[in-house]
């Protein structure tokens, strides 16, 4: 069957597989049209051709370059003529081990893709289109950024931060757009693959629901997110963890 176009766009950072990719599915499947940015070309164009060229487009680049974020923005409204939703997914966490040793360089690294780079791509959708016409933003944050994670610090940080910078956007840019986060615990990509490789079951003990994240899990959050079902909700973080946190009780 075949599926109504909604009519409404959705730039998503960060979306050529994993996370980001689940997200550009969920938002395909009812009818939206997308365009997705990702370091990889090969890998874009792999996503494109599953999620269907009608459908979908994609512009390579590093979310922390100005120029790929502007040009990213440019080719979207191009292409479709509006970007009603954006989805800051791109994030990278390129190091292992206690902040004491923290590289700073590193750490700026970080902040510079995880942090900049989506408020920045969130200046651009602002500017060409949600200031006039509206929409929604959602960051993807973590469990990392609501919770001490050991050995994960500069991540950690840098989702904390995007939680803060969630609640800045919701308040400067109502009632015109909505801005939400996501929290995820480990879903099972290869972006968090060190955590659960050759141990999935055993960490998937932890879990009340007994199971690891998929990207469907975060696809579905976010198109409830982004919904006329969610027009009321803006500045909230909703973590998204199979129960995780319930064990941080006492007993």
């Amino acid at each position: 069957m075949a599926v109504r176009d909604s009519g409404k766009v959705a730039l998503i950072t960060g979306a050529s597989r994993g996370i980001g990719y689940g997200i550009a599915e969920a938002f395909v499947a009812r009818g939206d049209r997308v365009c997705i940015t990702g370091r990889g070309e090969d890998a874009l164009k792999e996503a494109v051709e599953r999620l269907g060229a009608d459908r979908a487009i994609a512009m390579p680049g590093k979310a922390h370059d100005e120029a790929h974020r502007a040009a990213a923005v440019e080719r979207t409204m191009e292409a479709f003529g509006r970007i009603d939703f954006l989805v800051n997914n791109a994030g990278t966490n390129p190091v292992f081990g206690p902040i004491a040793d923290l590289d700073l360089d590193v750490a700026r690294k970080v902040f510079e893709t995880n942090v900049v780079s989506a408020l920045g791509f969130a200046q651009q959708t602002w500017k060409a289109w949600q200031k006039e016409n509206g929409g929604a933003i959602v960051n993807i944050a973590s469990i990392a950024g609501v919770s001490a994670s050991p050995f994960i610090g500069a991540y950690g940080m840098s989702k904390a931060a995007m939680v803060n910078l969630t609640l800045q956007m919701a308040h400067e840019f109502a009632p015109a757009v909505r801005v939400n986060a996501i929290a995820p615990a480990v879903v099972k990509t290869k972006f968090a693959q060190a955590l659960y490789e050759g141990r999935e079951a055993e960490a998937a003990a932890s879990y009340p629901l007994g199971r690891l994240g998929v990207p469907e899990d975060i696809g579905g959050a976010a198109a409830f997110l982004t919904s006329s079902q969610a027009d009321w909700i803006t500045g909230q973080t909703l973590v998204v963890d199979g129960g995780l946190f319930l064990n941080a009780g006492v007993g």
